[in-house]
């Protein structure tokens, strides 16, 4: 584990002497991969249940919906055909504006959780207006879940790169096969460093799945209730992640 008072480099930054905060060094770094977690778990819902089968956040899901409709004869989506494309082009410009600001030695953290909220804030916006009767495949509404899709693909990149040491916050099936891979070896109680590297791995995964999973539920609840208006959650959810990832980064630089 990482001393919280000491700096954390990540790998792809140390030779750029850039600081990246680690989840290890401190509580709210930990508190912000249960945040990310929640965001993206009610966003994914909101986005499924009122933008036609939409996944914003379990992006690949969107192939399958696709699949299914093709085999069935129905018209294939657009939305549903450009996710995927959109977002590999939103997580390659991620990792450009990270790079270009570890070039000017800047930690990436804190402006791709800005970009994340502006991004969901953006996505609420267009949706505000949207009643039960909205068709999810007008050009408006495919627009707005591309926002959804965009800001997802930050959060994606901001985990890989802006954070060491955090597991996915945006997909959950890696999550669950390593923490009950970990658990299993806790319990068997085998080599001592095996043991210790896997009760770690562990309590960092396990936020993850439970902030994803509380995501899902409040997420479905809420736009049950108030449609996509409810899109209002994740995007509260991501101002909260800014002031933790500035937490964060002062706690890990060595500024309690």
């Amino acid at each position: 584990m990482n001393d919280g008072a000491h700096p954390t480099l990540h790998n792809d930054s140390a030779d750029r002497g850039v600081l990246v905060p680690s989840v290890d060094g401190s509580l709210a770094a930990k508190l912000l991969v249960f945040v990310l977690s929640v965001i993206a778990g009610s966003v994914d819902i909101i986005g499924f249940l009122g933008l036609g089968g939409l996944f914003v956040a379990h992006i690949t899901g969107n192939i399958v919906v696709l699949a299914a409709r093709l085999v069935a004869g129905d018209q294939a989506s657009l939305a549903h055909l450009i996710a995927v494309p959109l977002f590999v082009a939103a997580l390659a410009l991620s990792r450009l504006l990270a790079a270009g600001l570890e070039r000017i030695r800047i930690t990436s953290l804190m402006p791709l959780l800005l970009l994340q909220f502006l991004l969901l804030l953006a996505f609420f916006n267009i949706c505000f207006d949207a009643h039960r009767g909205t068709d999810p495949n007008s050009p408006r509404m495919i627009f707005a879940g591309m926002l959804g899709v965009s800001a997802m693909a930050v959060q994606n990149a901001l985990v890989r790169i802006s954070l060491r040491g955090a597991p996915s916050t945006a997909v959950m099936t890696t999550n669950i096969t390593l923490f009950t891979a970990d658990v299993v070896q806790i319990l068997l109680r085998g080599d001592a460093s095996g043991v210790a590297a896997a009760r770690d791995r562990a309590g960092n995964i396990w936020p993850a799945i439970a902030g994803f999973l509380l995501g899902c539920a409040v997420g479905a609840a809420c736009e049950a209730a108030l449609g996509l208006r409810s899109l209002v959650l994740p995007a509260a959810f991501a101002l909260f992640a800014i002031a933790l990832g500035l937490a964060a980064a002062l706690q890990d630089a060595g500024f309690d």
